[in-house]
């Protein structure tokens, strides 16, 4: 992740929904709290920045956020189900306008042949709107697989908010 290609993006972001006042929130699980990093990392995040949840395990994501057991069970936690309901149970858990979260196999373990490591699955959510999902294969070693899922999850949530301005 180059630094400055973050920090354009969260810049870029932050301009929007400080002119809209409107917030966002993070539900992560594989990338440990990284987008909620990247998006403090501007000065004046506390202006659109509401809060983050880190859920890395399948009881964080029933009692933080809402995910259902039966959407775990039946999908996995690496799913575009549960990326889903994590993104929708953010904003039900809070009063931001916009989501984002991910979950996914950074690796190296884990990983099987349905989805092997490098699977990341992403919601992107609006209030009042049906969430938007995507699962990805990125390559490269944890650190590499963690920095693109980041990348990636603000590039989105940036495109959901660019398109309500």
């Amino acid at each position: 992740m180059t630094e400055s290609t973050g920090q354009d993006m969260v810049e870029r972001l932050a301009a929007l929904l400080i002119a809209s006042r409107q917030t966002v929130v993070t539900a992560e699980s594989c990338t440990g709290g990284g987008i909620a990093h990247l998006l403090t990392s501007v000065v004046g995040s506390s202006q659109w920045f509401e809060r983050g949840f880190v859920t890395y395990t399948n009881s964080a994501k029933q009692e933080l956020l809402g995910v259902a057991g039966d959407t775990l069970l039946r999908y996995g936690a690496v799913s575009e189900q549960t990326a889903s309901a994590m993104a929708a149970g953010a904003l039900g858990h809070s009063p931001a306008d916009f989501s984002v979260a991910v979950t996914g196999i950074a690796g190296p373990g884990g990983g099987s042949a349905e989805k092997p490591v490098g699977t990341v699955c992403f919601g992107w959510g609006l209030r009042g709107h049906s969430t938007k999902t995507a699962q990805v294969r990125f390559d490269g070693d944890r650190r590499q697989v963690r920095e693109q899922s980041i990348l990636m999850a603000v590039q989105g949530l940036l495109d959901i908010v660019e398109s309500r301005a």
